[in-house]
């Protein structure tokens, strides 16, 4: 099904996807700790959050992210064009926004390594899922 040139399935699959890999990647499996610390977090905070909010807020998120990659790559590329304009996005326009607000908030430079590293594979797994179904 297609909406504004952008195909709507891809859009919601590239979303799934990006909201299961922040999943993994911020889980005891993987940088969760390293988040954490980064942070200034502890597991208590995460137990006394809203995770409703926070879970429903982030599938929104990755769903308008999915979305305008979508809508700015058109039909035509490949998979491997849009895969390598999310990892573009995901270095170029996040990890150097994230860099600026780091250094001059003095954040640890794990944690940005942990956050950039999440959106720039984000990004590029988004692409690749809009440009396999182009």
């Amino acid at each position: 099904m297609y909406l504004f040139e952008v195909n709507v399935f891809a859009v919601l699959l590239s979303a799934i996807g990006s909201f299961v890999l922040g999943g993994v990647w911020y889980s005891p499996l993987m940088f969760q700790q390293a988040w954490l610390e980064g942070a200034g977090l502890t597991e208590l905070d995460l137990k006394n959050a809203n995770h409703k909010m926070i879970f429903l807020g982030a599938f929104i998120f990755c769903l308008l992210a999915s979305a305008g990659v979508a809508l700015a790559v058109g039909t035509s590329p490949s998979a491997l064009d849009t895969m390598l304009y999310g990892m573009g996005i995901g270095v170029v326009f996040v990890g150097t926004s994230f860099g600026v607000s780091y250094l001059f908030e003095q954040r640890p430079l794990k944690l940005f390594l942990v956050n950039a590293g999440y959106h720039t594979l984000q990004f590029t797994l988004i692409g690749f899922v809009v440009g396999s179904f182009n």
